[in-house]
């Protein structure tokens, strides 16, 4: 595991699949030593916080892909996703304070000649931005992947008015690798889209 002074491994413990080792991670938010901010594993016990959670988070920069209204059934099909495939192909951490659930983080590894290289997304519920929660669960996650998933390279796409977002890729060592022109349609809106990249050796410096 890398050395790292912004988040320490507090304790570790088997997936109910014999995915080796899962790492809860503690990480500190900006200006608040006292705040308990973890990245977990998700368990299928989980269920009722990722509802929760995608019901209730800001959608303008997510995909229309996350379910609305988010379903039980749609929380056991991702839940039960991530636990066939965490540490094999893809990295997939509850963001939590103090024991709630607040947020997802995830990487997921591509496939065939892009396989070196995997895709990071998140999100966070609203009263929880602008704390660096998210600046430092990125870096976390980051290190996590480059570890387990033997890739190479981490992209981040973010719509280009999402300022915020593409502030906390670019605090982790991300840099804008190129802007794709009126790629996004999202509630009516056209949008550019930020194609962001990390590259291992930036990690392992």
């Amino acid at each position: 595991m890398y050395a790292d002074k912004m988040y320490e491994l507090i304790f570790a413990w088997k997936m109910p699949l014999a995915f080796g080792i899962c790492y809860t991670s503690r990480i500190k938010a900006k200006g608040d030593d006292s705040l308990k901010v973890e990245l977990r594993c998700w368990t299928l016990e989980d269920k009722k916080q990722l509802m929760n959670i995608c019901n209730t988070v800001d959608r303008s920069y997510l995909s229309d892909r996350l379910p609305d209204p988010y379903t039980e059934e749609s929380a056991k099909w991702w839940l039960r996703m991530v636990l066939e495939h965490d540490g094999k192909d893809g990295i997939f951490r509850a963001i939590t304070v103090d024991g709630r659930i607040i947020g997802n983080i995830s990487v997921e590894q591509k496939e065939d000649v892009y396989r070196q290289d995997a895709e990071i997304g998140y999100m966070l519920i609203t009263k929880e931005w602008s704390r660096g929660i998210m600046t430092k669960a990125v870096e976390a996650i980051c290190r996590e992947a480059f570890e387990k998933l033997g890739i190479i390279r981490i992209t981040g796409l973010v719509y280009e008015p999402n300022t915020a977002s593409r502030k906390v890729l670019e605090k982790n060592g991300f840099e804008l690798e190129g802007l794709m022109k009126h790629a996004v349609v999202k509630n009516g809106n056209v949008y550019n889209l930020c194609v962001y990249g990390k590259q291992r050796e930036a990690v392992e410096e």
